[in-house]
């Protein structure tokens, strides 16, 4: 008698690190948080293992034999919006920015904590599946703003010209805080605690760099440029009128 497997309900973690011994320490993490974890050295076996199977999330580190981080996870965001984590040595400004910019979630340099590296994976799923700081029941989280209509369970969000506008978890989660406080003045450091649930640094660009790219897709379409403001000394603000659709 053939006996099948139980599929594994765990969340399923791609990790792309050449290093051994961050590897093999990061393994061990996830595990033992209840995660499992499918180790990669290169992005070529990155590329073999989502072949073969789905996987909820990725961690790469930027300096990869063959390809490299950074190319990986452009590749990866234009095919979709697999949350992704970069974890580098590579720590200065121009480095995260340029990470986030091409579409990663969250980054996180080494040498790292690894209670603060399993808490921001946590939170990077959470988001993807759709969790958010507001209780609603399902099916009334779409809004209506200015010929705009996104339905957020669905991650759905329609330009007035039709058009269909893709966003990553972390676009998603700042639309959302966004468009859940119309007309307010929002921090960065409100921003980044709803969406992240941390505090920002003194020079952590993680908000910023994440609304100028939604702001560049908004501003695609027509009246998109206008629906978001910068408030000098205050933060940012969504200035249209949200009505429930």
């Amino acid at each position: 008698m053939v006996r099948l497997m139980e599929p594994d309900a765990r969340p399923q973690i791609a990790l792309v690190e050449d290093d051994d011994e961050i590897r093999e320490l990061v393994v061990s993490l996830l595990e033992r948080e209840g995660m499992a974890a499918h180790p990669c050295r290169t992005a070529a076996e990155f590329d073999a293992l989502v072949a073969e199977r789905p996987v909820d999330m990725a961690l790469v580190d930027i300096m990869l034999p063959g390809e490299d981080g950074l190319s990986l996870c452009r590749r990866v965001r234009a095919m979709g919006n697999l949350p992704l984590m970069i974890v580098s040595a590579r720590s200065d400004d121009v480095d995260r920015i340029v990470g986030l910019e091409i579409g990663a979630d969250d980054y996180l340099p080494k040498p790292f904590n690894p209670r603060e590296l399993t808490a921001r994976i946590k939170a990077l799923l959470r988001r993807a599946r759709g969790a958010d700081t507001t209780i609603l029941p399902p099916g009334e989280h779409r809004y209506a703003f200015e010929g705009w209509l996104w339905d957020a369970d669905a991650r759905r969000l329609a330009a007035p010209d039709g058009q269909t506008v893709e966003l990553t978890g972390g676009e998603h989660d700042l639309l959302l805080c966004l468009v859940q406080r119309p007309q307010r003045v929002l921090s960065r450091d409100q921003l980044l605690d709803w969406t992240r649930g941390r505090e920002a640094m003194p020079f952590d660009r993680t908000i910023d760099v994440q609304l100028g790219r939604l702001r560049r897709k908004l501003a695609a379409h027509p009246g998109g440029e206008a629906l978001i403001k910068t408030v000098r000394g205050g933060g940012y603000v969504f200035v249209a009128p949200v009505r429930r659709a």
